[in-house]
């Protein structure tokens, strides 16, 4: 598989006006709608439960941005596939554009969102996205605390941010908290942030569904690649059908059992 880069648009988004907007979203939809990766036989109505899954009936929280949202896909993402395929029950809580570091772009961080989620939901896990847009915006990275006190914790760097989401969901839903990352593209900070993953780890006991070092994954044909992903970053509906959820099922299946 050839790993691409991240490209970015020189659209100042400042200047666009409401109309603007509104059109830049309706052409957007349309060329999502158009991609192979969206047709029809990768929609959730056409997937099969199966009950005799291991997750069927699990209860998981996910916190994330445009990729557990499924930005590319529709705004349908592996959160939906487990669920029709699977029986995972679940709360979503992603919204595009935002960071783990506590600065409110394009939406709250998932610091503030992950206030928001329902502290009495009875979670089997939670599961977080290692935000590309931490990496993308170039967001320090940080050192981890010497400590597991929230007032050492630097909330404005990648790791400190990581290390409040972590205390912050082991003590309102004491469940495995578990990090998955996205697959390999071109950018050298959030290659830093999952090999940082791995010392968050062994400090918080977490776990992490790799796919970023997932070598099966990194051996896929440039066919395949190009049906399931829209850009490097953002996985189609036949991505997370095909590619991305058997991963992450597997992983799951694996640290619940």
């Amino acid at each position: 598989m050839r790993i691409r880069e991240v490209e970015f648009g020189n659209v100042d988004v400042t200047k666009l006006t409401p109309e603007d907007v509104q059109r830049f979203i309706q052409q957007a939809a349309a060329q999502l709608m158009a991609l192979p990766g969206n047709q029809a036989e990768y929609d959730i109505p056409s997937l099969t439960l199966n009950p005799e899954s291991p997750l069927n009936g699990k209860k998981i929280i996910y916190l994330g941005s445009s990729v557990t949202l499924g930005q590319a896909a529709l705004n349908t993402s592996f959160v939906e596939v487990l669920n029709a395929q699977d029986g995972v029950e679940y709360l979503k809580e992603a919204v595009n554009g935002t960071s783990m570091v506590d600065r409110d772009g394009m939406g709250l961080s998932y610091i503030k969102r992950i206030k928001t989620i329902d502290p009495s939901y009875p979670a089997d896990a939670f599961v977080c996205q290692l935000s590309t847009n931490d990496a993308t915006q170039n967001f320090p990275l940080g050192e981890l605390s010497a400590s597991k006190d929230p007032e050492t914790f630097d909330t404005l760097t990648i790791i400190g941010a990581m290390e409040y989401l972590i205390d912050y969901a082991q003590k309102t839903w004491n469940c495995p908290i578990i990090f998955y990352t996205g697959t390999k593209f071109l950018h050298p900070l959030y290659g830093q942030m999952v090999d940082a993953l791995y010392e968050i780890q062994k400090k918080w006991g977490i776990e992490i569904i790799d796919l970023w070092n997932d070598e099966e994954m990194n051996a896929e044909t440039d066919e395949n690649y190009d049906l399931y992903m829209n850009d490097p970053i953002h996985p189609t509906k036949a991505g997370y059908v095909k590619w991305w959820t058997p991963k992450i099922r597997a992983g799951l299946i694996e640290i619940l059992k």
